[in-house]
């Protein structure tokens, strides 16, 4: 392995080690390391990708982590980046879920995990401001910004808010500048997966088909992902609601993206061999995404009309991140204890020249201290 696989590897299974708290705060741990730690590319161009990668299906943060890795070292790159960072989810889960599969509950984490939330609340609002900064580049853009975050908090979905906010963008400066230009059109990369649901054996083939599935149409956060496995699997009777609530639950408090949950539910459904092929086919579509898609963000960035789309798209995934940190942050600070470890996680931020993994280890033991002493 060369030198720069070797890094974005050691990178990204350190970032798979401790990157909870979801999407935003994935994101916000890689802005630190990619950015300001190695400057492996611009705050542009991290902006452009975090564009983009809204605009696919798949797990966000998984497929910023690709496209990093295909920065650094190429389409090797890509692969060694995905894998490192899902793999210390996947073990995690795989082992919970044996431990689940034998003695039927899963274990008890919340002292270990209270002080986490509070910790990457900071983590993503330092990362709001640093990207706030390169996408805020016009009076346009920022009340496109507050209008995108408006309907966000109102519930609006992403993916609809992002692409009009593009695409409204894009019109408005192509209209003020009266550029000409031509724009190229890129077809859509479009994948269909049949399953054939008379099957009466749950084969690894249909485990594999049914993730690869969710995987290839999945947007939006964990409950969107509860939806389409409802529908895929306990309506189908493969698996009762009870079991995919708690497999939802350990996607949620391991580290890494929430899509190691199909880990989980693959164990169940056909032990060590269901965990491996529910846990590829989910994950599989974003290494072909980002694949396609990568090559083609440099010429986006090169054309007049595509660059008004992704500035707009950027400035509308701040303000989703920033939607994301208010609903967060009125979840998460109920308590004084909360509130003193998301006190302590600020100044450490915004003090200090800590690493984001070093503020969520503080977190991490300032929660369990605080529960201990308050018990």
């Amino acid at each position: 392995m060369n030198q720069k696989l070797l890094e974005v590897a050691q990178v990204f299974f350190k970032l798979g080690c401790f990157a909870f708290g979801g999407p935003a705060a994935h994101i916000a741990m890689m802005e630190d390391e990619i950015i300001e730690k190695r400057k492996w590319m611009t705050r542009d161009y991290f902006l452009d990708l975090i564009g983009t990668t809204n605009l696919i299906p798949g797990p966000n943060s998984t497929e910023m982590t690709m496209h990093c890795g295909y920065e650094r070292a190429g389409r090797a790159g890509l692969f060694v980046a995905g894998i490192t960072f899902i793999f210390p989810a996947t073990i995690i889960t795989a082992i919970l879920a044996y431990l689940y599969v034998e003695y039927g509950q899963l274990p008890e984490v919340e002292p270990f995990i209270y002080g986490i939330k509070p910790a990457v609340l900071a983590i993503i609002a330092g990362a709001i401001l640093k990207l706030g900064k390169k996408a805020l580049k016009s009076t346009e853009l920022i009340i496109l910004g507050l209008l995108v975050l408006i309907v966000s908090l109102l519930g609006v979905n992403e993916v609809i808010a992002l692409l009009t906010a593009g695409v409204l963008g894009m019109l408005y400066f192509y209209i003020k500048s009266k550029a000409k230009s031509n724009l190229s059109s890129i077809s859509p990369f479009l994948l269909f997966i049949g399953i054939n649901t008379t099957l009466a054996k749950l084969s690894t083939i249909k485990i594999f088909l049914i993730f690869l599935k969710v995987g290839a149409i999945l947007y939006g956060s964990g409950y969107v992902l509860f939806a389409y496995l409802d529908a895929e699997l306990v309506t189908r009777g493969l698996l009762t609601r009870a079991e995919l609530i708690d497999a939802i639950a350990i996607g949620q408090f391991t580290p890494g993206p929430v899509l190691s949950t199909s880990t989980f539910i693959g164990y169940q459904l056909s032990g060590f061999t269901g965990a491996l092929v529910a846990t590829t086919g989910i994950f599989l579509p974003s290494f072909l995404f980002v694949l396609i898609l990568n090559p083609f963000i440099p010429r986006m960035r090169k054309s007049i009309v595509l660059r008004y789309f992704l500035d707009s798209v950027n400035v509308a995934a701040v303000a989703i991140m920033l939607a994301v940190l208010l609903v967060m942050a009125k979840e998460t600070l109920v308590e004084w204890q909360s509130i003193l470890i998301a006190l302590v996680a600020v100044f450490l931020t915004f003090n200090t020249k800590i690493s984001t993994i070093w503020t969520i280890i503080i977190g991490v033991v300032l929660g369990f201290l605080l529960i201990a002493l308050t018990t």
